[in-house]
């Protein structure tokens, strides 16, 4: 019997010309798009894992400023002295403007708001730092990070907003002393510290929400002895391109503006000044400012020379240049207005009196 050729079979069977071969390759096409399926969601399953074991970083590492154990008792005895005598000396100035009649004035009334911010400026990052120096720990909570950055933020951006008032007033007390009390009124007084504190609570909180969108690796380590900002943008692990933007904003806001003002309001006292004829004329007005100058040199002295200087970018520098801007400018604040000033040193005369008294 004669066979048919394989074309004829498969033709008689009712099949098309290579039909097996076209099933062969849908099998194949099949197989490889159910595996490149598979592929994918796998790939995404990953990396949404990734994602969210670095966006659920419970915990941060502050590197410090030192890790040797012999100097942790130095350390932590240095930093309690420090911050207990910024605490103490700024609330004696604060009783004395209160207990003393004479210093309801506009210029004593915003440094007393001056010496309460200083408290909480240094309580935001010495206590934490004492308490890990005390446990032999450097973890920071990822919540306690971000409120640590918010009321840092604050409470720096209200000393520099609190210094630019004090030269306004002195620029108003100096050049139109007969204007004083009417310009100087205390619902202006009343109205200037509110608005202050209210600019800066609107930047700090865009930079926490900003900073909620980053994301972090875990066992991130933050070289500073704080929650900084410029160091955090440092260590995240995603784009910072508009924390960045935001933060040369603010610092535009809080300290660039404010420092211009400084200089404006003192560039027209200097101009009223040299207007004066006798020197004792001169001297008795620019008296008055010269606590307030040592302040504002002492705060943005060491403020611009930490973060203008080329060993910024050295974490241990940066550290080290910190604790002047963050603990030491604080704690010679009462020390300042107490020895310079003759009206704050009598003050302080009268409370301890009475304190003896009672």
């Amino acid at each position: 019997m004669k066979s048919l050729p394989l074309e004829g079979r498969m033709e008689g069977e009712g099949c098309p010309p290579n039909s097996g071969i076209i099933k062969v390759m849908t099998a194949d096409v099949t197989v490889g798009y159910s595996l490149n399926i598979a592929f994918n969601s796998s790939s995404r399953y990953i990396s949404y894992m990734e994602a969210e074991n670095h966006t659920r970083v419970s915990e941060f590492f502050l590197q410090g400023l030192s890790d040797d154990p012999e100097l942790q008792p130095l350390l932590f005895g240095l930093f309690l002295f420090m911050y207990l005598v910024t605490v103490l000396g700024n609330l004696l100035i604060i009783l004395a403007i209160l207990s003393d009649s004479h210093l309801h004035t506009p210029m004593y009334f915003f440094l007393s708001n001056l010496s309460s911010v200083d408290i909480c400026f240094i309580s935001t990052t010495i206590p934490k730092m004492l308490l890990n120096i005390q446990a032999h720990s450097k973890d920071i909570s990822y919540t306690g990070c971000l409120i640590q950055v918010y009321f840092f933020m604050i409470f720096a951006g209200m000393d520099g907003f609190l210094l630019t008032v004090m030269a306004y007033d002195r620029f108003v007390a100096i050049c139109h002393p007969l204007r004083y009390t009417i310009i100087m009124n205390p619902r202006l007084c009343g109205l200037l510290v509110p608005v202050c504190w209210f600019i800066i609570f609107c930047v700090s909180l865009i930079h926490v929400l900003l900073m909620r969108q980053l994301t972090f690796c875990p066992g991130t380590e933050i070289p500073h002895f704080f929650c900084e900002v410029v160091q955090i943008l440092k260590v995240a692990c995603s784009d910072t391109l508009i924390n960045n933007i935001f933060l040369y904003v603010s610092t535009a806001i809080l300290g660039v503006f404010p420092l211009l003002g400084i200089l404006f309001s003192y560039s027209l006292i200097v101009s009223s000044l040299m207007r004066i004829s006798s020197a004792a004329g001169k001297h008795k007005a620019f008296s008055t400012c010269g606590s307030h100058l040592s302040v504002v040199s002492l705060y943005y002295g060491t403020s611009l020379g930490l973060y203008f200087s080329p060993s910024a970018t050295h974490s241990s520098q940066s550290s080290v240049g910190s604790v002047m801007y963050t603990v030491v400018t604080p704690m010679l604040n009462p020390f300042i207005y107490s020895l310079r000033n003759k009206d704050v040193k009598g003050a302080l005369g009268r409370l301890h009196s009475r304190a003896l008294c009672l």
